[in-house]
Parts: structure tokens; C-alpha cells; sequence
């Protein structure tokens, strides 16, 4: 779909800078700190940061093509920072306090967030204290704060999936990502221990999804912050997969138009093998790109109308962008598995389209054969199941 988007033009400018790093990225395990630098001065973290901190408040369907259009750049580089950008949109369902804390002073700080609930936290006077080593941090070399995760006793006796916010001054970070693919976003642990978390730093998990939390309606005004956070924490994992997609079908052309078969001299391109490899991957890709946009549409649409999905209508987002991935990773599979062992060497950047290509679809929020069944048993009028949430 053709949109007025004044961010992605200028974000397409500085897009060849940052593919030229994508190898350095790699190197690095973490992205560069030029990439950070280049993203920042178009404004893309400022996309879903509150407008009263200078932010602009872009809608989801704006947002999403311009990270699948970095992704097509550098895959690391869109997973680790548009996770940044999306934690704005969690922080401003937050108190003002909060808010004001970490905007009031430097409207380009940024978050990072391991919200898996698996902090450990002691009750203390005026909120908790801290503890757990946290996984799964992207970016958070270029964050000044992090959500974390945890269960929080409650009065009735059970336990509330509750998000915290900690300092950067309040965590250690350990250098241990090294991994096959995503190499360079830079997802590593923070060491939390006895971080003083004051209440209004808190907020439960089901509040910041029913419109319940401590920031909601503090933007009357905003066609953003009427929405739940999950859909648009979870945003930027279905677009990266998209743009992967797209790069990749780029790349296949340029390479198989050139290409020979070694031992015969046939031209490759104008094989049938090749021609129905190209046809079926480009019908995919668009057929997941129209699929995404009509979901990024409805947000944009719930939010603008102050209105909260119902179950029926959450249960289709969620499992909407894991089907996207999946036939994502389909149409780049088919491509690359006809592209050439050359392709296989570590220069080459089909293979590390490969690879990211596989990491989209390898998140907990886009793990298929967990949205089938969350689909499936929504349709069929069940109770969801909590395991699978």
C-alpha cells in the first residue's frame, strides 16, 4: 500500500550507510554506534515517543514499512532498534513520574527490555528490590533504561505478570551474545542485583493490555496510546521478516541473472526451475505484505477510535504477524536453496538473509505452531490456553 511517509523517505537516505555495515555489525555482536547515530538523526526512535517529548506519534502502518525497509539494510540492526522504539509506546502507558524521569531531561533516551517474567524481587518500602539475570536484551549497549519482567504476589493470593523500569546505572551488562543469526543485535544479558524499583516505576502486564495502566488517557489528544502494548512491543518481528523477504528476492534476481552453470554453461535465469522459484516467492512475499498491512491498518484504526480489541480480534494479531513470518521464511528458503554453494560462503549476504530469516520466526511471539493453536481454539469458541499466551 502506497502511504504518505515522510520518515521512511528520509530513513531510505541513510539505509545504503548502514548496509555497508552490516558486516561490521556482525563483527561487532552489538550495532555500531554510527548505525545509532544515523537512525537517530532521521528520527525513527521518535516514532511512537509521546508528542509532549518531542516524539511524533507515527501511526503502526507507517512505522512498520520503515522497518522492513531498514531490515532490508541490516536485519541486526532493525531487530535491536525498532524493539527501542516500540518500548516508547510500553513507557508512555506508565505514570508521568516515570515518564519525566527518563524523557524529561533527554527526550533520546531509549529502552531496552527482558520481559520474560523471570526477575526475582524482595517487597521493600515504596516498591521492591530487584534481582535476576535477564536475557534476551536487544540493543541494550544504546539503552539508558530497561523493562524487565516478573510475578508479583497479590492480595488474592496469586501472582501478577507485572513490568519493572531500571536505570542503566542500576545493571551490569554481560557480553554474551554469540550467536549464528541476529549476530548483531546485540541481545545480551543484564545482571540486576538489589535495584531499588519504587512503585511508580510498576505496572501489571494485564493493566498495559485493558487499558487499565497508570498512562492511559494521559494523551487524550494521541491516535497511539489508546492501544494495547503487546501489539505494538511485538510489531517490528513480523516487518524484519517482511523486509528480509523483499532483500532477499532482490538478491536472487541479481545473482541468478548472472549466473552460469558451471559444468554446462547453461544461463540460470532462464530455467524453468528458476522462473517458478521467482513466480511462487514473489506471489509470497506480496501475498504477506498485503496480509500485514490490513492487520497494521486495523491497529492504527482501534487506536485512532479510542476503542480496545476484544479476545477474538487480539487472538487474530497476534497469530497474523507469526503466519506473516512463516511465509517469509518460506519464500526465502525457496530462493536460497536455489541460489548457488557460493552463496553459502560468509561474504555473500544471501546467506545471512538465510540466517536472520530463520531468527524471525524463533521469538516466542512468532512461534507458528504456538499461534495455530491460539487461533485455532479461538475459533472454536474454547478458552484460550494459558500455556500458550
Amino acid at each position: 500500500m502506497k502511504r504518505a511517509n515522510p520518515l521512511l523517505k528520509d530513513l531510505q537516505a541513510v539505509l545504503p550507510d548502514i548496509a555497508k555495515n552490516a558486516t561490521k555489525t556482525e563483527e561487532l555482536r552489538k550495532v555500531p554506534s554510527e548505525n545509532i547515530d544515523l537512525l537517530k538523526k532521521v528520527g525513527l526512535h521518535k516514532a511512537f515517543l509521546p508528542k509532549a517529548y518531542g516524539g511524533y506519534e507515527i501511526s503502526l502502518p507507517e512505522f512498520g514499512d520503515c522497518i522492513a525497509a531498514l531490515a532490508g539494510a541490516c536485519a541486526s540492526t532493525a531487530w535491536a532498534f525498532s524493539l527501542l522504539c516500540t518500548h516508547n509506546h510500553q513507557l508512555a502507558l506508565f505514570p508521568k513520574q516515570l515518564q519525566d524521569e527518563i524523557w524529561g531531561n533527554d527526550p533520546d533516551a531509549l529502552a531496552s527490555s527482558s520481559i520474560a517474567p523471570f526477575g526475582r524481587y524482595e517487597e521493600t518500602e515504596g516498591g521492591i528490590l530487584f534481582n535476576g539475570d535477564m536475557k534476551w536484551s536487544s540493543g541494550c549497549d544504546h539503552a539508558q533504561w530497561a523493562i524487565v519482567g516478573f510475578l508479583r504476589d497479590n492480595q488474592e493470593g496469586a501472582k501478577d505478570y507485572c513490568f519493572a523500569v531500571i536505570p542503566a546505572t542500576d545493571y551490569t551488562i554481560d557480553d554474551d551474545w554469540n550467536a549464528m543469526a541476529m549476530k548483531g543485535s546485540g541481545t545480551k544479558t543484564l545482571q540486576i542485583r538489589d535495584a531499588y524499583v519504587p512503585e511508580h516505576c510498576i505496572q501489571k502486564a494485564k493493566d498495559m493490555m485493558e487499558g487499565k495502566s497508570a498512562g492511559y488517557g494521559l494523551y487524550p489528544d494521541s491516535d497511539l496510546f489508546y492501544s494495547p502494548y503487546r501489539p505494538y512491543f511485538a510489531s517490528g518481528f513480523s516487518a524484519i521478516s517482511l523486509g528480509i523477504a523483499e532483500r532477499m528476492l532482490e538478491v536472487y534476481k541479481e545473482v541468478t541473472s548472472n549466473r552460469v552453470r558451471a559444468y554446462t554453461g547453461a544461463k540460470v535465469h532462464a530455467a524453468i526451475p528458476a522462473i517458478l522459484r521467482t513466480g511462487e516467492s514473489t506471489h509470497q512475499i506480496l501475498a504477506a505484505r498485503a496480509f500485514l498491512e490490513k492487520t497494521w491498518e486495523e491497529h492504527a484504526e482501534y487506536a485512532k477510535a479510542h476503542r480496545y480489541p476484544d479476545r477474538y480480534t487480539l487472538a487474530h494479531w497476534r497469530t497474523n504477524q507469526a503466519y506473516v513470518t512463516k511465509m517469509c521464511i518460506e519464500a526465502v528458503d525457496r530462493l536460497f536453496n536455489a541460489i548457488g554453494a557460493s552463496n553459502w560462503l560468509l561474504d555473500k549476504e544471501a546467506q545471512r538473509l538465510f540466517r536472520d530469516a530463520h531468527m524471525t520466526g524463533s521469538h516466542a511471539y512468532t512461534d507458528y505452531d504456538v499461534c495455530a493453536q491460539i487461533l485455532g481454539r479461538e475459533v472454536m469458541g474454547l478458552e484460550p490456553d494459558p500455556s500458550l499466551l
